[in-house]
């Protein structure tokens, strides 16, 4: 679960950044646990930054999960197998896996109907008080290890993470080949969104973001259309038809609000066309004021997600057939020094032409 310590071969110490304070970040000592017979010890090697990793950073908090101790952040990893658990028969040491980050209690009503995601007891990578991946080895559940064919890099592996959101969004909203799709946000999400509802069948794919470079992003991964928008309310209906206009006549069908925020809420509900889907991804605002009634009045139903499940496999085998390609959005590159530690996120927390920052280990 994310915890760390000495390689029992080579006696060295496990290292790890920790979230210690406000805007503070420390590589420090990270003590394994006992292996498990259906453990396995993974020696990390690509660890991505997610925009709920700078939160914490930044404020310490992410709505109801409260950093109130130290913490060792990340979640989006991909590494290699040093020791496998008595009873570990599917993974051998030297394999490369990628880590999905939640463990479900698989006691509950809701982990036992397969919907694990939402279990109340989950364990979740750097979610506290449970610590993260971003260390030079963690132990982790084998059966949420997935080993990665020999076309794919760790890089990729890690980019599972952040596909899986896409992936279990385009499987809740039903995407198909029938379906064409708004996607609100242009940053890491909602561009893996872009390439997972292509991956679906989606045949038509707008995005829409208030930033160019973002948008210029989006054409070279393929959407269909881009609109720019302000962070104006008063603005929604004149954007709206200019979405209305890129998409053309036969309208959106499903919106993907990967942001999360009023307005792109508020954008998302009036752009959808009657009886279609909006799937809000995003988390930006706890509390909206959306045109909820008129809405409802079109049988827009409104869906949501959180993280997701058994998506590993699926998302494996997108990137291994070339269906999807993740590597475009990597964009800059660190090393495990406490000074590339805290030029990583402060280029992650910048934006700008950074959309995924990876730790190499």
């Amino acid at each position: 679960m994310g915890k760390g310590g000495k390689s029992h071969q080579e006696g060295e110490e496990n290292m790890a950044a920790w979230l210690v304070d406000l805007n503070t970040l420390k590589i420090q000592p990270f003590k394994l646990p006992p292996l498990g017979p259906h453990d396995v010890r993974v020696r990390m090697k690509a660890v991505g930054i997610c925009g709920s990793d700078v939160h914490f950073l930044k404020t310490l908090r992410l709505a109801d999960f409260v950093v109130k101790e130290p913490m060792v952040i990340g979640h989006e990893c991909a590494g290699i197998i040093e020791e496998i658990g008595s009873e570990v028969k599917n993974l051998v040491p030297g394999d490369r896996v990628a880590l999905e980050p939640g463990i479900g209690c698989w006691r509950c009503d809701l982990c036992k109907e397969g919907r694990y995601n939402i279990c109340p007891d989950m364990k979740f990578f750097a979610t506290p008080p449970v610590h993260g991946s971003l260390a030079r080895q963690v132990v982790h559940p084998a059966d949420l290890c997935f080993k990665l064919p020999d076309n794919l890099s760790l890089e990729e592996g890690a980019m599972c993470e952040p596909l899986s959101v896409a992936v279990h969004a385009c499987r809740r909203a039903n995407i198909g080949p029938e379906t064409n799709v708004l996607v609100m946000g242009a940053g890491p999400i909602g561009l893996v969104t872009l390439l997972a509802a292509r991956a679906f069948g989606a045949p038509r794919i707008v995005i829409v973001d208030v930033d160019d470079y973002r948008l210029s992003v989006a054409n070279n991964l393929g959407a269909d259309g881009v609109v720019k928008v302000s962070t104006n309310m008063q603005d929604i209906p004149e954007e709206v038809e200019r979405i209305f206009e890129v998409m053309g006549a036969v309208g959106v069908h499903v919106t993907f609000d990967c942001a999360g925020f009023n307005k792109t809420m508020s954008t998302a509900l009036s752009a959808t066309r009657a009886g279609g889907k909006v799937c809000l991804v995003g988390l930006g605002h706890n509390e909206m004021t959306v045109p909820l009634t008129p809405a409802a009045a079109r049988e827009v139903d409104i869906i949501g997600i959180f993280r997701y499940k058994n998506t590993w496999p699926l998302c494996i085998e997108l990137l291994r057939n070339g269906k999807i390609d993740v590597k475009p959005l990597i964009t800059h590159r660190f090393g495990f020094s406490q000074k590339e530690v805290e030029e990583a996120f402060e280029t992650s927390a910048r934006g700008g032409d950074a959309i995924k920052v990876m730790f190499n280990l």
